[in-house]
């Protein structure tokens, strides 16, 4: 096949290239500069920034198109303009951020989405960005009609993460001690290895099916305790324990899911970490265990040091506010 992929050349849109490539498709990366065509020099580059001109793809034509970085829906419009209906299947990668509370745990994708964003909304942020994926989904349809399919990831995990929010997990419990837990131990949680996420993508436009997918794994229940458990089965040394600090509390101290990655607290929509696989799993969606990615996440990093402090509060805040809890 010929493949298309619109942001191809950091994480998720990489380990999609990376398995379209294993696939033995013939894929040509859309993207904005030059520093990144040695990442996969038997694929075509095409430069160009898609909020600009688009006449790169002028007579081009595909069999399938993975846009990976739509977040507003003018991008979708003039991509679906450039491409003239020349770019086959048409898959983007959404979000589950779409859903306004959902129904319970293993809802599926015909769950209420939020309102879409007005018109003039042109920032992402985090109040607009579940709108936005809103917007951009109705969009697609419109425009490919039965050519459409559209991917709601979870967090997506793995190599190459660039959000760090998993990794600083890893990393936290791998150096032991007493680890600050937030919340709930209960709250819902999900991810997906951006290995099984690009598989999937590809193997979608392979099969040429249309719908609406969760990328989401495990099935629920799946807390973030045992998200925590399953990373500290595979890193954490011995001794290391975890505390539980009450949700309401951290907040209080001016927490959020900025000084603590991955947290819901606060969040009425966390049950959208409850989302149901069944559909992609029918449809061929790999879901490697927890564990398993944590182990390669690991030998990643030892081959890929990540540069600078990642997402999460300090050492030294995290003892703090633990020695305030056990003293409250």
């Amino acid at each position: 096949m010929r493949i298309l992929v619109v942001g191809g050349t950091r994480f998720v849109g990489r380990h999609i290239v990376d398995a379209a490539l294993e696939a033995e498709h013939d894929v040509t990366l859309l993207h904005r500069g030059t520093g990144a065509d040695d990442l996969f020099p038997e694929t075509e580059h095409l430069h160009a920034d898609r909020d600009g001109d688009l006449t790169v793809l002028d007579r081009r034509e595909f069999d399938a198109t993975i846009d990976v970085s739509a977040y507003l829906p003018a991008q979708v419009r003039s991509l679906a303009a450039a491409l003239g209906g020349r770019g086959g299947r048409h898959l983007v990668i959404s979000s589950t951020s779409v859903y306004a509370a959902p129904a319970g745990p293993g809802f599926d994708e015909s769950s209420p989405t939020l309102p879409p964003a007005a018109d003039d909304v042109t920032e992402v942020t985090n109040d607009t960005y579940g709108p936005l994926k809103v917007s951009i989904e109705h969009l697609a349809r419109e425009l490919f009609g039965h050519r459409a399919t559209i991917v709601r990831p979870t967090y997506v995990v793995g190599p190459w993460d660039y959000t760090r929010r998993f990794t600083s997990w890893v990393q936290r419990l791998a150096a032991g001690g007493e680890v600050l837990a937030p919340g709930d131990p209960t709250d819902p949680i999900q991810v997906i290895d951006a290995r099984d996420l690009g598989a999937f993508c590809v193997r979608l436009v392979e099969d040429d099916v249309a719908g609406t997918f969760h990328a989401v794994s495990p099935e629920p229940p799946y807390s973030f305790a045992d998200l925590l458990a399953d990373i500290a089965t595979v890193v954490a040394p011995a001794g290391a324990t975890l505390t539980w600090v009450d949700e309401e509390w951290l907040l209080a101290q001016g927490e959020d899911d900025g000084s603590i990655p991955l947290w819901g607290g606060g969040d009425p929509w966390i049950g959208a970490n409850a989302a149901s696989p069944e559909a992609a799993r029918v449809a061929g969606l790999p879901a490697r265990p927890l564990r398993q990615t944590v182990a390669e996440l690991v030998e990643h990093l030892l081959l890929e040091p990540p540069e600078g402090d990642g997402p999460g509060m300090s050492r030294e805040r995290e003892t703090a506010l633990l020695t305030a809890w056990h003293a409250r």
